[in-house]
């Protein structure tokens, strides 16, 4: 199993913004990969506007939001196993990371890694809409995240926060 992935990044990213390496992406993508098959992943490290831009159109949200995930659909007709499948596309927001992590008083890193096992939790079906989908995928974060040495992410008012 492995995940290809292709990162790009908006020219608009303020130089505060510090997006993660390739190689941590890389890493982290590969530990939230529950299937057994080898995929094809793109990540877009956007600024607030197009982040903004994208939660509008796809979830009615007019604001910009830390990581959204949009899944690939196979279009009608087209044959399932093309031998690399495409897991899908994720949008993380620099911008809104950053902050996030200093208002969590916990490290940038920790939290790009968060929110990159989040997104393909997302991209493979997990969600947390139902109080039990919402257990399931936060206990999946958890155990994953610790393997990184990092701290739960969803103790006291940093659930709140994330919700």
């Amino acid at each position: 199993m492995s995940v290809e992935i292709d990162v790009q990044y908006s020219e608009n990213l303020s130089d505060s913004d510090e997006p993660p390496s390739i190689s941590e992406f890389q890493a982290w993508a590969n530990l939230a990969m529950r299937e057994d098959k080898d995929v094809q992943l793109s990540i877009r490290i956007v600024d607030a506007d197009e982040s903004q831009a994208l939660n509008n159109a796809y979830r009615g949200k007019n604001k910009p939001t830390n990581v959204l995930s949009f899944p690939m659909d196979i279009p009608p007709g087209m044959p399932e196993d093309l031998g690399v499948a495409m897991l899908g596309d994720l949008a993380i927001c620099a911008s809104v990371v950053e902050r996030e992590a200093r208002e969590q008083n916990k490290p940038s890193r920790d939290h790009w890694a968060h929110m990159t096992i989040h997104g393909m939790l997302h991209l493979q079906g997990y969600d947390h809409i139902e109080d039990n989908q919402a257990e399931q995928m936060e206990s999946l974060e958890i155990d994953l995240l610790q393997q990184l040495g990092i701290a739960n992410p969803y103790e006291s008012t940093v659930k709140a926060q994330m919700k």
